[in-house]
């Protein structure tokens, strides 16, 4: 049961240890073992009514303040005498804290105060203050704004100028015009010297004006930068320290395996396309769990996070679910920390596979489309070849250019458009580009939704820490646009037509399940919602404009659930 005595072992009573997993949890997709259940529960149930701390998970309303959800972690172990019992950890930090009781402690105490990181971002806090110091002083507001006036009194000056010089123009070519009408030719010849003398005069002069303004404008920007001179120099110092302490920190962490070796996070990550550690690596709760268990001679038997609090903003989390460990900052120091471990296969490699004939919807000279199985790729992988176009490839061995015109997420199934040749695949092409196909998907959501109708409208990019996940992101997504219609309501779930209006990569799994969305995810959706048999998502309709008939044309497949 759970303690909050200084002790992070809590013992699983009533649990057999015969009846233990023979391999242990492959933490990046997986189905939550009995045990971790068990743990998870007790973990819960203790957040749930404890006292011992203040923090606000976004449950309650009525608390003010920033609502931070957190990753918690369970690892079932056996002690070194056999006794059976679990581990637990949150990630990063809690109610501003890296140690509370009953959880496994940091591998690296960045809270310390008398640590150099303390002392280092006390530094940086000095400095932080001294910039906005300097940055607020009226000085620099007053060159800020007198070199903006001395811009825009240049660019008035000299566009009145020009002004006045076209006006003299016309004036000197009218002049010009009456003194060839009505002069002798040595009085012409006077005038028209006259006339380029004073065209030559006024050239010069907009020439020295021109040096005069950007000359005053050189003085404004030199006495501007005399005073931000020292501001830069702060933030160069600043920059070099926080570098400084970053590799610093990065050098405290050191990961233990099952084997007993020993690796710092530099090294770990010095082999991945990274090349460096990502901020805040090591602070989630697996390797905190795998450290502790270590140090203190625990056999690791299975290991399971779950998600307690409100969402974030970006992300798709549900209070109180069960997740895989994140990709960007865990794969590479758990791929470490697990060596030595007997580890269950990495179910995502032994994905794709699909040994019947792809079911062809419809087929002419020109174009066919084919209905593809769930669980199986639309283009090969880096390590699965075998694919919907590698099996057209085969079954047109005589056609030309890149066949498919879309693809789909491997989990959905549906229907695909492929081209025969190259000329059918640029005309199609072009429909796709205009938005002129039209794509109904057919979708079995996990709840009720309150809308008959409507249009989800948020931005998506990918979550550079945990791919292939995306994240709703205002400043840097890219539009994601789709319509839904709601069809049915079965058994407390909700059966629903989308019409994606863009084809962004996970766009219709996120609408439905982020809390700006639907709040509702997608049976069987893996990475935003609960595992099942399959993904319920289905891309049943496709329509568009036959590229050598010219007519409209429009093909059903009808969803397998």
């Amino acid at each position: 049961m759970f303690n909050t005595e200084n002790n992070c072992f809590h013992s699983l009573e009533n649990q057999a240890s015969e009846a233990l997993p023979e391999q242990f949890t492959f933490p990046f997709y997986y189905t939550p073992n009995p045990l971790c259940v068990t743990a998870a529960n007790e973990v819960k149930a203790y957040l749930e009514n404890q006292n011992d701390f203040e923090h606000n998970f976004g449950l309650d309303p009525s608390k003010q303040g920033l609502k931070i959800g957190k990753m918690f972690g369970v690892m079932v172990v056996l002690t070194a005498e056999g006794q059976l019992g679990y581990l637990t950890a949150f990630s990063g930090k809690l109610a501003k804290s890296n140690h509370l009781k009953g959880f496994v402690p940091p591998i690296y105490d960045t809270l310390n105060t008398n640590g150099f990181y303390k002392q280092g971002e006390a530094v940086l806090n000095a400095l932080n203050a001294e910039i906005d110091a300097l940055e607020n002083k009226p000085k620099i507001e007053k060159a800020h704004l007198k070199l903006e006036q001395i811009k825009l009194e240049s660019s008035k000056v000299l566009e009145d100028f020009k002004l006045n010089v076209r006006s003299n123009k016309r004036k000197r070519k009218q002049l010009r015009v009456e003194a060839e009408q009505c002069m002798t030719s040595s009085e012409l010849e006077v005038v028209l010297e006259q006339l380029k003398q004073e065209s030559i005069q006024s050239n010069i002069d907009l020439k020295y004006l021109k040096l005069k303004c950007e000359a005053d404008i050189r003085a404004a920007e030199k006495q501007l930068d005399a005073l931000l001179q020292p501001i830069e120099a702060l933030k160069q110092e600043r920059k070099s320290l926080s570098a400084r302490l970053q590799k610093e920190i990065h050098n405290q962490y050191h990961f233990l395996n099952a084997k007993g070796e020993e690796k710092d996070l530099i090294s770990i990550f010095k082999a991945t396309d990274l090349g460096q550690p990502p901020a805040a690596a090591g602070e989630c709760a697996a390797p905190k769990l795998f450290q502790y268990a270590y140090e203190n001679n625990f056999k690791p038997v299975a290991m399971a996070e779950f998600w307690w609090g409100s969402s974030p903003k970006s992300e798709v989390r549900r209070h109180g679910q069960f997740y895989p460990s994140c990709r960007g900052k865990c794969e590479p120091i758990l791929g470490h920390m697990m060596q030595g471990l007997t580890v269950e296969a990495n179910p995502i490699e032994s994905a794709g596979k699909f040994s019947g004939d792809l079911e062809i919807i419809f087929e002419d000279d020109f174009l066919l489309l084919v209905n593809k199985p769930h669980e199986f790729l639309s283009v090969p992988g880096k390590t699965i070849k075998d694919s919907v176009l590698t099996r057209m490839q085969v079954y047109l061995p005589e056609a030309t250019g890149p066949l498919l015109l879309h693809r789909l997420d491997m989990s959905t199934s549906g229907l695909l458009l492929v081209a025969k040749n190259e000329r059918t695949h640029k005309k199609l092409q072009k429909q796709f580009i205009d938005r002129k196909v039209k794509k109904r998907y057919v979708a079995l959501l996990n709840g009720v939704i309150a809308s008959k109708e409507g249009t989800i409208d948020l931005p998506l990019r990918v979550d550079l820490n945990n791919r292939p996940r995306q994240l709703v992101c205002d400043e840097h997504g890219k539009q994601a646009k789709t319509n839904y219609e709601v069809l049915s309501i079965e058994n407390n779930k909700t059966r629903i037509h989308f019409y994606p209006i863009t084809g962004r990569t996970h766009q219709l799994r996120v609408h439905a399940a982020h809390h700006k969305g639907l709040n509702t995810p997608i049976v069987g959706d893996d990475l935003y919602g609960m595992p099942s048999n399959r993904l319920h998502l289905h891309a049943e309709t496709l329509s568009f404009e036959h590229p050598v008939k010219r007519e409209w044309v429009s093909f059903t497949c009808e969803a397998p659930f």
